[in-house]
């Protein structure tokens, strides 16, 4: 492998998650890591939410009948101080083997759309939460901060990672971008609700943000896209009427100038896509239109980013002397 333009081979996953069974999906999370590293991949990734599974009954129904999901779907959603989390840091470390992880983030008495990023060595990278939940994924999940739209250098190149509809966030994106982004993690949940009446939650939209999010930012973007299983709609049923379909995966992989490169299986099946990156590809497509390099016009438009993170409480060992608003914005 070449060290100035590094070269492996991506793998992003099309499973159905054990839905609202934290433990099984960790053990399935296992045999995919192994798999994947046994067939020669570096890096992993996985949907949105995939521990414990992405919450669409909040589609589905009235927030009442949501409810008599919301327990378990908390108990089971993964705190990053548990041994879960050490569990996951343990099957990178065993396979050698990148890890990017999409979960639900259970901190305290509040839940989160997450990400972690795991190296080779077992060693977290970055745990990044979706700066903002979409639509009725507010009555479940709270928001992220500046702080998670960060790009980390790693030994496969600048990586970064975001959820779903964040990139359908023209700035967020840009956020990226600028960071000099190589490879992008898209995670999605399926494209398997409300098919037929909402287009934009569809695979020709949402496939189509990846695409254009390679072009746009010149950079390989790994689209893990999970499935519905039908154990899933029968613990649904008879309130989904038919909003919920089985199937949904659309996992895609994307190279710099937009092409969709690698392996491919059916929306209905499950498997792991794979594909060859080449960071020496990103030069060639930087040549035409870098956004934040040299096709960038910084004087009409840029973007302002707060990286700071957001605290609801702050230590008077840390708080200002004066609490003025530009220290409210900072984050204290």
């Amino acid at each position: 492998m070449s060290e100035a333009h590094p070269k492996f081979k991506a793998a992003a996953v099309q499973y159905a998650p054990r839905f609202l069974d934290l433990s099984a999906g960790l053990d399935l999370a296992q045999s995919l890591i192994a798999e994947a590293a046994n067939d020669g991949a570096r890096l992993i990734a996985f949907p949105e939410c995939w521990l414990p599974g992405y919450p669409f009954h909040v589609w589905l129904g009235p927030p009442a009948w949501g409810l008599q999901f919301q327990q378990r779907y908390f108990d089971n959603s993964l705190d990053l101080q548990s041994e879960h989390r050490e569990r996951l840091c343990e099957m990178a470390r065993e396979n050698k083997i990148f890890v990017s992880m999409g979960f639900s983030e259970r901190a305290g008495g509040s839940l989160y759309i997450a990400q972690i990023l795991i190296d080779d060595c077992g060693e977290v990278v970055n745990s990044r939460r979706k700066l903002k939940p979409t639509h009725v994924e507010r009555t479940v999940y709270g928001e992220g901060d500046g702080s998670d739209l960060k790009v980390f250098g790693t030994a496969l190149g600048q990586l970064g990672q975001m959820c779903c509809w964040e990139h359908l966030q023209p700035l967020s994106r840009y956020a990226l971008y600028a960071q000099n982004e190589q490879v992008h993690i898209a995670a999605w949940p399926s494209f398997s609700l409300y098919t037929g009446i909402a287009h934009a939650l569809g695979p020709e939209v949402n496939n189509g943000a990846s695409m254009m999010y390679a072009a746009e930012g010149q950079c390989y973007v790994i689209a893990p896209c999970a499935t519905v299983s039908a154990e899933m709609i029968e613990m649904f049923s008879p309130n989904h009427e038919g909003l919920l379909c089985e199937g949904g995966g659309y996992t895609k992989i994307y190279a710099p100038d937009g092409q969709s490169i690698g392996t491919e299986i059916a929306p209905h099946e499950e498997g792991l896509v794979y594909a060859d990156i080449d960071l020496s590809m990103i030069a060639l497509a930087k040549a035409a239109g870098d956004p934040a390099g040299h096709y960038a016009r910084a004087d009409v438009t840029c973007l302002l980013l707060n990286d700071q993170p957001r605290r609801a409480l702050v230590s008077s060992n840390d708080a200002p002397t004066v609490l003025d608003e530009s220290s409210l914005e900072d984050g204290a």
